[in-house]
């Protein structure tokens, strides 16, 4: 099947996001778990990625455990060094792919403060021919409503959709549409599964 369009999940594909990387630096590994153990901050984050305002979200939070109230709140004041940092190689992919006049669009799981503030530390994101962002969507993967409201706003079928994300729910929920899909572990891989699609030749993958 020819496709005609080629998505990206931002987190862990055109950035890395690491927060227990960054919290195992601020605080130390013991307490980022004991934090972790206590808190479900993924889950916080969840409520920001379908709409939720990004400081309200998280200073709620915070006062819901008081013990580690700071902690909490170094997810919004430090947000991009959560976000962090950019991966090269994809960009150069993403580039690649629009040279060659295929469509690049973006479907992450991202709010809406989040999102403008990527785009300022990371211009290259705004230069997809699309952003399907969650927060401003208010729905998020692997919620299959919002991947029919990129084949709905896109005009594609969904086999000519080509997914990479990193998460296995999210790519699964995607090929159960009928997605195209590459589950994202890094960019090599990633730029031979373009390759092989046919959608670049090696030089422009490398």
């Amino acid at each position: 099947m020819t496709i005609n369009a080629v998505i990206f999940d931002i987190g862990n594909v055109l950035i890395e996001w690491k927060p227990e990387r960054y919290y195992d630096a601020a605080i130390g590994e013991d307490r980022r778990r004991a934090m972790f153990a206590e808190v479900d901050l993924h889950g916080m984050n969840d409520l920001v990625d379908r709409g939720g305002h990004f400081q309200d979200t998280i200073y709620d939070w915070a006062e819901k455990y008081p013990g580690w109230r700071d902690e909490i709140r170094m997810w919004h004041d430090h947000w991009l060094d959560l976000a962090t940092p950019a991966i090269p190689h994809s960009v150069r992919l993403m580039r690649a792919l629009k040279a060659r006049g295929t469509p690049v669009f973006i479907l992450s799981n991202i709010g809406v403060q989040t999102w403008e503030t990527a785009c300022t530390a990371y211009p290259y994101l705004t230069e997809f021919d699309h952003a399907y962002i969650s927060g401003q969507m208010q729905m998020a993967k692997p919620d299959a409503e919002i991947y029919s409201a990129v084949e709905d706003h896109s005009g594609l079928a969904p086999e000519s959709l080509l997914f990479a994300d990193d998460r296995h729910d999210n790519i699964t929920a995607a090929a159960a549409r009928g997605w195209q899909t590459h589950l994202f572990t890094e960019p090599d891989a990633w730029a031979r599964r373009l390759v092989a699609d046919g959608l670049l030749d090696i030089g422009e993958a490398a």
